[in-house]
């Protein structure tokens, strides 16, 4: 608890730094890059369309709330995953990406995972941005419940920071984490309801057990917040037992994450 403690001030102490990397992190991506900061919009959007175009017209998936259009009921699911994916795969790799700061003995690399988290987020705010835009061009009202994706952004970038402690760490000995990240979340976009909904389920008599098994994936909790907050105008404290359950889980696997960094962080430079 005194590492988390001790972690937590020199985040605090050195936030004009880290926010100085962050952006020359997020600038770093486009070095060279012709088109520069579009083609990061670009894929993700382009996703969108393909999903709509496949799941919205050609499979003719409705949306499960009636009177809104696919679209608007795909986006705000989708939109967090951007995040979460693009989250885990850059930070992955942050220890060996900047191997030279790894190596100085006066800096603490545990801000490097948070470094590349905040380059993510600039492009994640956009997004979001973004989503609202399209809300009103639909003829959407703002709510006030659409202030709620602040928290549930807050709640996502927590548990990628969790994991990604993890994940970086490991990273540096076992160079296959980040292939092992990448299938992980093919495979963990399909098992969250972002493009298809459980209730389709509903006549099956597996329902109830489906939808307890697809609950314990702690991303279900934010997808399903975000949609609830800009569709719905549900609050998070509605559903108090799932709130409980994404900051145990995030807070569990935080304090393994850091664990496993704090007792490997002594070999990085040896290895890198």
């Amino acid at each position: 608890m005194d590492y988390v403690i001790s972690l937590g001030k020199d985040i605090i102490k050195k936030r004009r730094l880290i926010g100085d990397l962050a952006k020359a992190d997020f600038r770093k991506r486009f070095v060279g890059s012709y088109f520069g900061v579009v083609w990061m919009f670009v894929q993700p959007i382009v996703t969108v369309l393909i999903y709509y175009f496949v799941f919205g017209i050609g499979l003719r998936s409705g949306s499960p709330i009636e009177g809104v259009p696919y679209v608007l009921w795909l986006v705000p699911g989708i939109v967090p995953w951007f995040y979460f994916s693009e989250v885990l795969n850059a930070g992955t790799n942050c220890l060996q990406e900047y191997s030279y700061l790894v190596k100085k003995v006066v800096f603490r690399v545990e801000v490097l995972p948070i470094i590349k988290i905040l380059s993510c987020l600039i492009v994640h705010v956009i997004f979001v941005a973004i989503m609202a835009g399209m809300y009103l061009c639909f003829g959407w009202m703002p709510r006030i419940s659409w202030l709620q994706t602040a928290y549930y952004t807050f709640a996502v970038t927590m548990f990628s920071m969790a994991i990604v402690y993890f994940t970086s760490a490991i990273q540096v000995f076992f160079k296959d984490m980040a292939q092992i990240v990448g299938i992980c979340l093919q495979f963990g976009m399909w098992l969250i309801p972002i493009m298809w909904q459980e209730e389709q389920f509903a006549d099956r008599s597996y329902y109830p057990l489906l939808c307890k098994i697809i609950k314990l994936n702690p991303m279900y909790y934010v997808v399903s917040g975000y949609r609830d907050s800009m569709l719905l105008g549900n609050g998070f404290w509605e559903k108090p037992r799932l709130t409980v359950y994404f900051w145990a889980v995030t807070i569990c696997i935080f304090l393994v994450g850091l664990k496993v960094f704090k007792r490997l962080r002594p070999h990085f430079s040896d290895v890198l």
